[in-house]
């Protein structure tokens, strides 16, 4: 048996759904200004209450307070990740061409607001497949903006580039 073979193995019973990103209405900071995108299955998009709590948390990271500094631009991915289980992944542009990215989650009623993912050791998750959509357009779109002269109308095309659509 080759190497290969034992690689890239999917458990038996798992099947593989299309979901849907949907962009939201951009969030304004005061350092930062966050384009907003939700994940989730057609046929279950991302309850409203469940995006206003998002929103809050997002707001509450850029206070600065759990040692949280949000600036500059970027986007936020809130996904849907089963029943009631979600993931708000918080992601700047720094270093001029690095995403940077502060995880939280709520566990449906188990979790009454969004708190910080406990993630540890060297080899850790990033984005699942429907995610990546999403970080893929934002990179797309970064990559335009670099390429422009960075001014003000350059700023807000990127604000105003969202994918919407299947993932």
């Amino acid at each position: 048996m080759s190497v290969l073979e034992e690689l890239g193995d999917v458990a038996a019973d798992y099947r593989h759904v299309e979901k849907r990103i949907t962009p939201g209405q951009p969030i304004e900071l005061p350092r930062a200004r966050l384009k907003w995108y939700r994940v989730a299955p057609a046929n279950a998009p991302v309850p409203a209450a469940v995006d206003t709590l998002a929103r809050a948390a997002v707001r509450a990271a850029a206070t600065g307070e759990d040692g949280v500094q949000l600036g500059g631009l970027g986007f936020v991915i809130l996904h849907r990740c089963g029943a009631s289980f979600y993931f708000l992944l918080i992601c700047t542009w720094r270093g001029n061409n690095e995403v940077w990215e502060t995880v939280l989650a709520k566990d449906g009623d188990a979790d009454p607001e969004f708190r910080a993912w406990p993630i540890s050791g060297p080899h850790r998750p990033t984005y699942c497949v429907w995610e990546l959509g999403a970080v893929w357009h934002e990179q797309q779109a970064w990559s335009r903006y670099l390429r422009s002269p960075r001014e003000r109308p350059d700023k807000l095309a990127y604000l105003a580039d969202a994918y919407s659509g299947p993932v």
